[in-house]
């Protein structure tokens, strides 16, 4: 009798697994960023949200929260049901924020599932044509002539274009001030109105620009040259060692969602990487794409965490 329930309760449990994925999603699901509409995250949300309504049969709806450095948007989604309807996607300020906010409403590696990479650029520092710097290290020549002058302006404090700033500040012991806005778009409309001088974003969102002449590129914080902007020296190549900051988009969900759905939607956004259509758009735009696996991203979400606290403690970056 004892074997007999045994099996039976497996059976049970066997005949239950997946369930949830079978099933899911039955209604529209949404996509949170924390940036506003025009920015990287912003860009790679509406690539892949197409994609995903394709292949899992419901309308993935992208919904912008910009405020805080992603936490508004963060916090929503870390709160929100375990049921694959809520979804976030962003950059590593979601790591980011747990060291440079003295007190954050959430936990990264508590509150949220790793589901998949969607994509991956490097940030560009890029400066107004009016600044008289044609390169790197006459920019830094030009910061230190006049410390404390220049600005840069960011997609917000905690965010990879604010924390590529400090590094950049530190390996070359500059004194430039940092000027927070709520997301890329103002971040970039400020640059080019003469706002600010300089800024470091991702290809995706700079890369018309710097072609309609409204930007100069002066350095990738890539491991190599970009594709899309050969031209463009790595900041190593530029003399600056120390300031490699790869820009990865990627999708969150909340902690307990079911396991089953987790892995759906990865499926689903890696196969959404190697459909030709969106491998173009993303090498069109400077990015790479990636959909790695939930364990393969939960993996580097614990390194980013770790990695960034250690850059905000040796660089005193504070949210503001």
């Amino acid at each position: 009798m004892k074997i007999c329930t045994s099996l039976a309760v497996a059976l049970a449990l066997m005949s239950g697994a997946g369930v949830h994925a079978q099933s899911y999603p039955s209604k529209p699901v949404r996509i949170v960023v924390g940036f506003t509409p025009g920015g990287g995250v912003d860009i790679n949300a509406r690539l892949l949200a197409p994609k995903l309504s394709d292949y899992l049969g419901q309308q993935f709806i992208v919904d912008n929260r910009p405020g805080a450095g992603t936490n508004i948007a963060n916090e929503m989604v870390a709160k929100a049901p375990p049921d694959g309807y809520t979804l976030l996607i962003n950059t590593a300020a979601v790591a980011i924020n747990m060291s440079l906010y003295k007190k954050v409403p959430f936990d990264t590696l508590r509150d949220f599932a790793a589901v998949s990479i969607f994509s991956m650029s490097p940030n560009i520092l890029v400066v107004h044509p009016s600044l008289p710097a044609k390169n790197v290290q006459e920019l830094i020549a030009l910061a230190k002539a006049k410390p404390g002058t220049l600005n840069f302006s960011s997609a917000g404090s905690g965010t990879t274009q604010h924390l590529a700033g400090e590094l950049f500040k530190l390996r070359t012991k500059t004194n430039i001030v940092h000027v927070p806005y709520k997301g890329s778009a103002p971040s970039l409309t400020a640059l080019i109105g003469g706002e600010v001088e300089m800024t470091f974003a991702n290809i995706p969102a700079i890369f018309q620009h710097v072609k309609g002449g409204r930007l100069r590129p002066l350095a990738s914080t890539g491991t190599k040259r970009a594709e899309l902007m050969p031209e463009v020296p790595t900041m190593k190549e530029a003399g600056v060692q120390g300031v490699e900051v790869v820009v990865w988009y990627g999708v969150l969900a909340p902690a307990a969602t079911p396991r089953d759905i987790v892995h759906k939607l990865s499926d689903a956004i890696a196969r959404a990487t190697q459909s030709p259509d969106i491998r173009q758009k993303l090498l069109d735009q400077g990015a790479e794409p990636v959909g790695n696996s939930p364990e393969e991203f939960s993996k580097q979400l614990r390194e980013e965490v770790a990695r960034w606290a250690e850059v905000v403690k040796v660089s005193g970056a504070r949210a503001d």
